[in-house]
């Protein structure tokens, strides 16, 4: 009996006085409405059950937001993370989560992740990793999975059949069935599906030439609403 309490005071110790009892907490998070313009909806597509988007909004893992035609939505994931999403557009997101050294809102963050699915429509992006947390962030299509392999400003388009991926900044990794990871730097872009193996200069299409100013356009609202939060 005096061993097991002898062993519980050490056992107590060890924890007051090192990191050998923390534990990773992790818990769900919601996007920040940082700007809305014109009709935009939030909610359950599987429940057909939306609600108009407001600065108070809450946007979770699971919810789908749609913009009409003319309409943005500029958007908070995690720190670091920011996106505008252009008219006639659909995005759900898919994971909206944060992991720290415990429950203390002091404790350390030690994971950050943000998914999100873009069904149709134009989504532009603009990623910093703000400090060495790790960040785990990406977008899907039905043709390709986006992740930005430095800080970047990257845009995607789909219209459900095809999509085209444009970088910008930095650069992005694309990851399509089937295929080999493709590395798309700044000034270039590529397009699924698509028989060429290498990314294109955006220079050399209309329509990608059109995501660089869009995303070139929409960045500096995106980091000074980002700083105001």
């Amino acid at each position: 009996m005096r061993l097991a309490s002898i062993s519980s005071v050490l056992a107590l110790g060890s924890c007051l006085l090192g990191d050998g009892c923390s534990k990773a907490i992790t818990s769900s998070t919601v996007a920040i409405v940082f700007s809305v313009k014109g009709n935009v909806v939030f909610g359950s597509a599987e429940r057909n059950d939306f609600q108009q988007v407001t600065p108070k909004s809450r946007i979770q893992a699971g919810d789908t937001v749609r913009t009409s035609d003319g309409a943005t939505i500029n958007l908070g994931l995690i720190a670091g993370a920011f996106v505008h999403l252009a008219g006639n557009s659909e995005i759900k997101i898919e994971d909206l989560r944060l992991t720290k050294d415990g429950n203390d809102t002091a404790e350390r963050m030690l994971d950050r992740r943000a998914w999100i699915r873009l069904s149709r429509g134009r989504i532009v992006c603009s990623f910093n990793q703000s400090d060495k947390t790790a960040s785990d962030f990406g977008i899907t299509t039905g043709q390709i999975t986006l992740r930005p392999a430095s800080d970047c400003l990257f845009s995607i388009w789909t219209d459900g059949t095809t999509s085209r991926a444009t970088c910008e900044r930095g650069e992005v990794i694309a990851v399509a069935d089937a295929q080999p990871p493709l590395k798309i730097a700044a000034g270039y872009f590529s397009q699924w599906p698509t028989a060429s193996k290498e990314p294109i200069a955006a220079s050399a299409d209309a329509q990608a030439q059109m995501d660089v100013t869009t995303a070139l356009g929409v960045e500096p609202e995106l980091l000074d609403q980002a700083a105001g939060w």
